[in-house]
C-alpha cells in the first residue's frame, strides 16, 4: 500500500476528472439529458465535462453554487457573484442558463442528475444534503425525478464530508421539531468519492487511512492505495498531477 495526501481542492478535481470518463457520463452525453446541479464540487465536474465536449470556454465556477459554507466572520459579500444556472446538457449540447427546475419534469429513465452532498457515510456509501429552502429546493426536484421516473442520480462528494453513524439517523435527529439550523435529506443516489475516482483512473483499490494538516492541508485526507506496480504508477501520476490545485474559490 502507498499513501497519498489529497487536499479538498485536489479531491474535487480528482472526482471531476474520473467521473467525466465513466460510462454513465459518456452514455448520457451521447444521448439524453445530464443535469449538473450547482455546487462547489460540481463546479469542477462541470468544468471537466464541458471541456470534454469542447464547451468549457463559456463556463466559470465563480457563482456556480447555492448554499455555501464560509468560515466564521467571513464577509460573504466579498465573494458575491451572479448565479449562472445549473449546467444542463442534452445530447451533449449545453443549454446555457437552464436550471434543474426548468427541466426536472421532462427528465426520464436514461437521463442523469449530478448533485453534491454535505454528509457522507463512507462504509454505507450513503450521502445526504443540507436543506435550507422551506420546500427542499433542488433536492425535491431531484428526488421527484429519481423516485418518480427512474432518473439516475450520482452524488459526487468529497471525503472531507464524512460523518460518523447513519446518514438516515443523523437526518432524523436534525429534522426533529425541537432541533434548529438547516435540515437534512438523504439522497437516493450513487456516491462517487475520491476513492472511486482513484479506482476509475488507475484500477487501484483505495481507502481512507488518516486525515488533517495545516498551511493549506486543513481538511486533507491520506488515502491508502493498493494494486499492481502498473496500477500504483498510474495512481501516483494522477494524484501528483493534481498537487498544484489551488484552494476552491467558487
Amino acid at each position: 500500500m502507498r499513501q497519498f495526501l489529497v487536499t479538498p481542492a485536489m479531491g474535487k478535481r480528482l472526482i471531476a476528472k474520473a467521473l467525466t470518463g465513466t460510462q454513465a457520463i459518456r452514455d448520457v452525453l451521447a444521448k439524453g439529458t445530464l443535469v449538473i446541479v450547482a455546487g462547489s464540487t460540481n463546479g469542477y465536474v462541470a468544468e471537466e465535462i464541458l471541456a470534454s465536449t469542447g464547451q468549457a470556454e463559456a463556463f466559470s465556477r465563480k457563482g456556480f453554487r447555492r448554499g455555501t459554507v464560509f468560515p466564521p466572520n467571513f464577509d460573504a459579500k466579498s465573494v458575491a457573484a451572479d448565479f449562472p444556472g445549473d449546467v444542463v446538457l442534452t445530447d451533449g449540447a449545453w443549454r446555457k442558463g437552464k436550471t434543474i427546475f426548468d427541466v426536472a419534469d421532462d427528465l426520464s429513465c436514461g437521463d442523469v442528475i449530478l448533485k453534491g452532498a454535505n454528509a457522507l457515510s463512507i462504509g454505507a456509501r450513503e450521502a445526504a444534503v443540507y436543506i435550507g429552502h422551506p420546500q427542499a429546493g433542488t433536492a425535491l426536484a431531484t428526488i421527484s425525478a429519481v423516485a418518480g421516473r427512474r432518473v439516475r442520480l450520482i452524488v459526487p462528494v468529497g471525503l472531507e464530508k464524512r460523518i460518523c453513524g447513519s446518514v438516515t439517523e443523523t437526518a432524523a435527529a436534525i429534522n426533529a421539531p425541537e432541533s434548529s439550523g438547516p435540515r437534512m435529506l438523504p439522497l437516493p443516489g450513487e456516491v462517487f468519492t475520491e476513492l472511486d475516482a482513484i479506482e476509475q483512473l488507475s484500477g487501484c483499490k483505495a481507502c481512507l487511512v488518516a486525515a488533517g494538516g495545516i498551511y493549506g492541508a486543513e481538511g486533507a485526507v491520506f488515502v491508502g492505495v493498493s494494486g499492481s506496480d502498473e496500477q500504483l504508477a498510474k495512481a501516483e501520476v494522477v494524484i501528483q498531477n493534481l498537487a498544484g490545485e489551488p484552494p476552491c474559490q467558487a
